[in-house]
């Protein structure tokens, strides 16, 4: 592993707090939004349908592009479209015009998503890896308390899109003065790194050098897939069925279930700051898997009605923390560094599946089956999750499995 420049490191902090900030922003908007455009509540779904279509879109197309252009320009192009989408949020004069704009918003974040989740597998290693994922979930926290205040202080919804596009517009104009660093790769070693299991060091250039058809041949790119699915279904799931559980299904008081329902959120982040401090001592491997079964643990504890809820909760929700940004940073040996690029893409895309399709799954089976399957069907995802986790790790250490 290299030491990172800290140039790059720093502005990767800063973009992904800035490009967490948009993506809760839209729950504490919509009745303003809705009012404004006459709206049923039913349109809150196509907007997210349309960004997350898009999202897909350039998850999948991420590694080409790549390969074709380099990060840097990757990186710069997909910020100014995010900044572009959500500019167009803040100044749409009808419906319509805001469902495009979550087009170009979707399709940029997927992107940039790609990007720096690849160059970060590469260069910043299992630590910064969990850090700048904690400082995502900083963002994501922060756009709904400057929406809020905003809407407070009677500024409207508008006025919080056009302070998040211009934050943006700074962003996407560092990316594109620093453009050509992104890919002049790191500087020197960075000493005493733990690794887990033998295979080719993650370093060098983060362009792929395989298609990505031939990235789709190796096992532990569809592993990966799978993984990235499950704990994004399991993740989302948890987080945005629990109150509606805990207060439909078991009575729980509404101001004591929403407390709950923080209680995970803030888990999950304080799992990836505290765990960031430990994880190449102990190893992103071993993390992973405490951190699988523990989400076991968790989604156990959350299923048991007579628990208190915030217990399965704050369990689960540290569990998970590590999961996303440790798989990130092993996909490079995982699946090979000539392959990265493509497979981080994908697996961003099936990240935003797993975030689809589990939720819309435990909508249906509490309509069919009543509120009370919705934590069972937690528990069932996050089973599998562990489970097609040990498989890859097993997959991960033959070597042939790497191509």
């Amino acid at each position: 592993m290299n030491r990172p420049r800290p140039a790059l490191l720093a502005l990767a902090y800063l973009a992904f707090v800035s490009l967490g900030l948009p993506d809760a922003v839209l729950g504490v908007a919509w009745p303003s939004l809705r009012t404004t455009f006459g709206l049923p509540q039913a349109a809150l779904g196509a907007s997210l349908a349309v960004a997350a279509s898009t999202y897909f879109i350039s998850g999948m197309l991420a590694g080409r592009i790549i390969r074709a252009a380099g990060i840097g320009l990757l990186l710069a192009g997909s910020t100014g479209l995010v900044t572009l989408g959500v500019s167009g949020y803040a100044s749409a004069p009808a419906f319509a015009l805001f469902l495009a704009a979550a087009g170009i918003v979707g399709f940029g974040s997927g992107a940039v998503d790609a990007g720096l989740n690849t160059y970060a597998a590469h260069h910043f290693g299992a630590r910064h890896m969990t850090w700048l994922h904690a400082a995502y979930s900083t963002g994501a926290a922060l756009g709904p308390v400057l929406m809020t205040a905003l809407l407070t202080l009677g500024a409207g919804w508008r006025a919080g899109y056009a302070i998040i596009g211009a934050l943006l517009g700074i962003l996407a104009l560092a990316f594109t003065v620093m453009r050509r660093q992104w890919d002049a790769g790191p500087t020197s070693p960075q000493p005493g790194e733990t690794r887990d299991a033998p295979g080719p060091e993650p370093t060098g250039g983060t362009t792929p050098t395989v298609s990505a058809r031939a990235a789709l041949r190796r096992p532990t790119v569809w592993l990966q897939l799978a993984v990235f699915f499950l704990y994004c279904g399991v993740e989302v799931t948890a987080g945005q069925w629990s109150y509606t559980v805990l207060t439909e299904a078991r009575g729980i008081a509404t101001p004591q279930a929403g407390t709950w329902v923080s209680v995970y959120w803030a888990s999950l982040l304080a799992g990836r700051v505290v765990l960031g401090f430990v994880i190449e001592r102990v190893g992103a491997v071993r993390m992973l898997r405490l951190g699988t079964v523990t989400a076991v643990v968790g989604a156990l504890l959350f299923t048991l009605p007579w628990l208190p809820g915030a217990l399965g909760l704050a369990v689960l929700g540290f569990s998970l923390a590590p999961i996303f940004p440790g798989l990130m940073s092993e996909t490079p040996r995982r699946v090979g560094a000539d392959a990265a690029a493509h497979a981080v893409g994908f697996q961003v895309a099936a990240a935003t599946l797993g975030v689809a399709a589990v939720p819309s799954a435990a909508g249906l089976m509490g309509e069919w089956l009543g509120l009370g399957a919705v934590a069972p069907l937690i528990l069932g995802v996050a089973v599998l999750l562990a489970g097609v986790h040990e498989v890859l790790v097993a997959t991960a250490d033959r070597p042939a499995a790497r191509g």
